[in-house]
């Protein structure tokens, strides 16, 4: 695909995707049956993508400490193209406000 370097609207769409941490891996047809994988390496993290026994396909960082459990990563089928995000801080889990306070007296 050849795009014409003065292309705001394209050039505004791949900034918008880079900012927002989601990266192409691959085209869904890379993985067809079920019990497919891929394995890819992205910014030196390997990240298994697979084609679970639902159908679904989902995305997985591989960890290299010894026993570790794969981590799931966020993972988006989108116009036939799988998309992962890395982004530490969409992974982490949301603590709720425990914030206490003490009522002052009337």
């Amino acid at each position: 695909m050849t795009v014409p370097p003065d292309d705001r609207v394209f050039r505004r769409e791949m900034a918008t995707a880079y900012r927002s941490g989601w990266h192409f891996i691959d085209l869904v047809t890379a993985i067809p049956h079920r019990g497919d994988s891929l394995m890819v390496t992205l910014f030196g993290e390997p990240i298994v993508v697979a084609r679970e026994e639902d159908e679904d396909v989902r995305a997985y960082r591989c960890l290299r400490r010894p026993r570790g459990a794969p981590q799931p990563v966020r993972c988006a089928i989108r116009y036939g193209m799988i998309f992962v995000n890395l982004d530490q801080r969409d992974h982490q889990m949301a603590e709720p406000d425990t914030t206490t306070a003490t009522p002052r007296s009337a």
